[in-house]
């Protein structure tokens, strides 16, 4: 927690940045990490929405996973730990058979089973993660989560289809026509207008808002454990570390610095993160992506903005009115919202795919993604005993499967068909969801 002021605490020249040991005046410090707290907001909350948790407890352990990560990662990686969309749909298949509680076991034992590759990446390095998972598996596994959650989208926008279609409209225009930190709060701006078109309609009650106190404690839940609900969670740990390997490469390339010897520590605190947030009531943690556009808009790389952001968020974790607030968004403007988001997390699938240069001419390619797609879009399952496979589990499965598989024969029958060697990992951008 000390930094050297860059240059008279005031101005950036141009070609400079702020380094994250570095930091401006204190108001101009305090000023980003608020616009951190505004640009992780509508998406950290559009989850607990989504999953039916509740949203101060998500912020609470956001802001707590937040500070926990820049203090595991000596001050190295700036970075905000929002809620993950991977999530979403583990969360709500394993509420649907078997309650919160067991979500909530899913989600710490994912948080576990990150914090130890971080353990594992410490000791042995981060090379066998690309080998087991080159862009065209990362790509398929990212794009069959988003697309997995349509029919939720769905569902949501057809119970209030005019509000939808106006944040969805809202949202679109939002991207084209404003600049700057609007033009990246899309789905935030697209959120208000839905919800004040929600209000004119008379479809949000505001009683629960009347009735909470303006200060009180989150609301915590203890978790339970099922096997059946981790088989749900297991992908979600892959797609985790796909996130925080890419953000750590993506900031290290804007910054000039190496940050690979602190790559462990990131997947470790987010996992630790993760593990808490199971623990007590929240929902998961990831790096975001929306962060990264406002450390690129002002070239402010400070981590001293995120103890601020995570201070700030913590703070109003405090506010049941607050978090009362966020829980009256109706599902339409949810369902306009997730329209969007939903979709783009598949297509960021596919733009993993086109930045690696994927190519789908290749047999064991073009069968790792079409396969798995499927799966995980049709939802297909798999019920062993009392352990259930969903799509998600299942089409991750396959992409690792077929991939592996289907090299090894290669290797042995058919040399021609052997891929590509597969690309390091700084050609595996960064599949944040656009949270």
């Amino acid at each position: 927690m000390r930094w050297t002021v860059h240059g008279d605490g005031r101005t950036i020249k141009p070609g400079e940045v702020v380094a994250p040991q570095e930091r401006l005046s204190w108001p101009r410090a305090i000023g980003i990490g608020l616009q951190h707290v505004i640009a992780m907001f509508g998406a950290t909350f559009l989850v607990p929405l989504l999953t039916g948790m509740p949203p101060a407890t998500t912020l609470f352990f956001s802001a707590i996973g937040t500070l926990l990560f820049l203090v595991i990662t000596a001050g190295r990686v700036p970075s905000y730990l929002g809620s993950s969309f991977a999530f979403i749909a583990p969360i709500t298949a394993a509420q649907s058979s078997q309650g919160t509680a067991v979500a909530l076991g899913g989600v710490l034992m994912t948080g576990v089973a990150l914090a130890v590759i971080g353990l594992i990446v410490h000791r042995w390095g981060s090379g066998w993660i690309n080998r087991l998972m080159p862009p065209v598996v990362t790509g398929t596994i990212v794009a069959l989560i988003g697309l997995n959650l349509a029919p939720a989208a769905k569902e949501n926008f057809d119970q209030a289809p005019l509000t939808a279609v106006i944040t969805l409209l809202v949202i679109i225009l939002a991207t084209v026509l404003f600049r700057g930190i609007l033009g990246r709060l899309s789905i935030l701006v697209g959120v208000i207008a839905g919800y004040l078109a929600a209000v004119l309609q008379s479809e949000v009650d505001f009683t629960a808002i009347g009735e909470a106190a303006w200060i009180g404690l989150p609301e915590f839940q203890a978790p339970a454990f099922s096997w059946a609900a981790f088989g749900l969670f297991l992908p979600v740990v892959l797609v985790l570390v796909a996130e925080n390997i890419g953000h750590v490469k993506s900031v290290a390339s804007m910054t000039g610095e190496n940050l690979d010897p602190v790559a462990d520590r990131a997947l470790f605190a987010d996992g630790l993160a993760t593990t808490l947030a199971g623990a007590g009531g929240g929902s998961g943690t990831t790096t975001y992506a929306e962060n990264i556009g406002v450390m690129a808009a002002t070239r402010v790389y400070s981590t001293a903005a995120y103890w601020v952001a995570g201070f700030g968020a913590l703070l109003l974790s405090f506010s049941p009115k607050f978090g009362a607030l966020i829980a009256t968004v109706p599902a339409g403007v949810l369902g306009g919202a997730s329209t969007v988001l939903y979709g783009m997390i598949g297509i960021l699938g596919v733009r993993i795919w086109v930045q690696a240069k994927a190519d789908f001419s290749n047999p064991i390619n073009l069968m790792t993604a079409a396969v798995a797609l499927i799966i995980g879009i049709a939802n297909y399952t798999w019920d062993i005993g009392e352990l259930s496979f969903a799509g998600i589990a299942l089409g991750t499965a396959a992409a690792l499967l077929i991939y592996h598989d289907m090299h090894a024969v290669a290797r042995l029958r058919q040399p021609e068909l052997e891929d590509a060697p597969i690309p390091s990992d700084s050609s595996n951008p960064n599949p944040s969801s656009p949270r």
